[in-house]
């Protein structure tokens, strides 16, 4: 046997021992996106459940978040609950949050009577207590109703107890945030970024001026920040972030029918209220959209924008205005089911298009 015939086997099972290597698997980084979370009431439940499914979805990062009155809230809380445990840590504190919201409302003078609730379902528009409300807070004034210097919202205990906001505004680390609130002198709207943020901003946030006080900050009177910016847009991208902005809107922009009672003329002229500003900033980025798009602005000084939704229009339009006062169990465990799935969506069918083009149909909001 020759030396050839007797190397040869070897040479062959030393290449069949080594199998090529595996292509090395390139590291997809997550995409950041901004969120933009409307106010409602306790139909900000909704956006606890769309919250809940972004945060489950680990493709997506959040760079910054603008929020005002209930989407202020969910901000503050989605952004101290990633800095506390990540995103099990923000889901676990949107669902104590909103669990000691129920049990408060569960003791609350406003909920519907066990027959109101057979006859008119989560529609406090009948109840006797929410007529009893509605009627005291059109006659009288918070001012009038309490004339001492002593300050009843149940809201601000709750804030006090769940968040520490001492931490948010310290720590560096934490999303960008950005809170909305309407200056009452002079009518401008007022933006606190995430070093402003106090539990008196939340509330000023959330002032409805005829339910509550206004609140005074630095000398300065505020109310409900979502008659100039539900949410602010311009903060999203005046820092120049991320590019993508995903609003979660809870206020039908259409309406077919014509609202003909009392109650749903009030129901409908809040919506279109609460909704103006949000239109406004739509139809500037468009248009700065499309100066870039005719090459009569020029990147980097304006640059692209890329704006989506995540909504349930028609679910929420058979929610009425009384509604936003509901606190029941069932309703607000509804409502983040609700958003759980209008998220869920979002992400089937156009996630894969952030940072490449807008899936939000901008001409509904022009």
């Amino acid at each position: 046997m020759t030396p050839s015939e007797v190397s040869a086997p070897v040479m062959v099972e030393e290449v069949a021992a080594k199998p090529p290597a595996a292509p090395a698997l390139r590291e997809v980084k997550p995409r950041r996106v901004n969120l933009a979370l409307q106010g409602g009431g306790t139909h900000g439940a909704f956006t606890w459940g769309a919250l809940d499914r972004l945060l489950e979805e680990e493709s997506i990062d959040f760079d910054g978040l603008s929020g005002t009155s209930a989407g202020a809230i969910n901000g503050a809380v989605l952004a101290l609950g990633l800095l506390e445990g990540g995103r099990e840590g923000a889901k676990a504190a949107l669902d104590r949050f909103w669990r000691a919201l129920g049990a408060k409302f569960a003791v609350s003078p406003l909920r519907s009577t066990p027959f109101e609730k057979a006859l008119w379902g989560w529609d406090l528009t009948y109840s006797f207590a929410y007529n009893a409300f509605d009627t005291a807070t059109r006659m009288l004034s918070p001012y009038q109703f309490n004339p001492f210097p002593m300050e009843f919202n149940p809201l601000r205990k709750a804030l006090e107890q769940s968040l520490d906001l001492e931490r948010l505004r310290a720590d560096r680390s934490a999303m960008r945030l950005y809170i909305s609130a309407t200056n009452v002198r002079t009518g401008k709207p007022r933006v606190f970024n995430r070093a402003e943020i106090t539990v008196d901003a939340l509330l000023a946030s959330a002032c409805l001026p005829n339910i509550f006080k206004a609140v005074e900050i630095d000398g300065e009177a505020y109310w409900d920040g979502g008659y100039l910016g539900n949410p602010a847009l311009w903060p999203l991208y005046h820092d120049r972030p991320a590019s993508d902005i995903i609003i979660v809107q809870l206020n039908p922009l259409i309406r077919p029918e014509v609202p003909t009672t009392s109650s749903d003329i009030m129901n409908r002229l809040n919506e279109i209220t609460f909704n103006a500003s949000l239109m406004s900033e739509m139809r500037a980025i468009d248009f700065v959209q499309r100066m870039l798009e005719s090459g009569r602005l020029e990147q980097p000084r304006y640059r692209r924008i890329y704006l989506h939704a995540i909504e349930d229009e028609a679910r929420m339009r058979a929610f009425k205005l009384s509604t936003k006062f509901n606190g029941d169990w069932d309703f607000l465990s509804t409502l983040r089911d609700y958003g759980r799935e209008a998220a869920d969506k979002f992400l089937r069918e156009d996630a894969s298009r952030l940072g490449r083009e807008s899936t939000l149909d901008i001409q509904r909001y022009l």
